[in-house]
């Protein structure tokens, strides 16, 4: 049975570097390992409350639930805004930690990685990111991450996925976050 990863993208815009970069994850995910590329996240109100009501959730938040579910671990793409976390991705990770403790992020494994235009490559965002995800009760693999600064002239004419030195670092993380599954699951 294949490991299965779903991945989430912390921006909405088409040509967004961590949705390449997330794309290029697919394409690289190791044998014996499926990626899944969330599509929806725009569609996922804001989390409230009142509309999560055992039953009657929103279907997109239900159906974000049940992927997160589904998967043996999450690996998130987190660009940077203003310092932090985008809000889609926070939101994300708000719907998923609920119900309070028994969360589709229970005990689930977490990686985050990305690039941003900055010096650092979102490190900012990718560790609020983490912090929100282990609050929600992920077990948050802190020890695998990858931040590739300089995003807009970096990709400006490159896909990720025809740079070299990013294959092979996301290629050696999702080797990692594979056995580090396996681990876990088997455990």
């Amino acid at each position: 049975m294949p490991v299965r990863i779903l991945a989430l993208v912390g921006s909405l815009r088409a040509g967004s570097h961590n949705r390449q970069l997330a794309e290029t994850a697919v394409r690289l995910a190791p044998e014996g390992v499926e990626i899944e590329l969330f599509e929806g996240l725009a569609d996922v109100p804001f989390y409230n409350e009142d509309i999560d009501l055992d039953g009657s959730a929103p279907e997109h938040a239900t159906r974000l639930r049940a992927a997160a579910t589904g998967a043996d671990a999450l690996l998130l793409f987190s660009p940077e805004y203003n310092g932090t976390i985008p809000a889609v991705l926070k939101n994300a990770i708000d719907w998923l930690s609920r119900p309070f403790g028994a969360g589709a992020l229970k005990d689930k494994p977490v990686a985050v990685v990305g690039t941003a235009y900055g010096q650092y490559g979102g490190v900012w965002a990718q560790d609020e990111a983490r912090k929100a995800a282990g609050i929600a009760g992920a077990t948050v693999l802190g020890d695998l991450t990858l931040s590739i600064p300089g995003s807009v002239v970096r990709f400006a004419e490159t896909h990720p996925a025809d740079d070299a030195e990013v294959t092979a670092q996301l290629t050696e993380l999702l080797n990692g976050l594979a056995s580090r599954v396996a681990a876990h699951t088997a455990a």
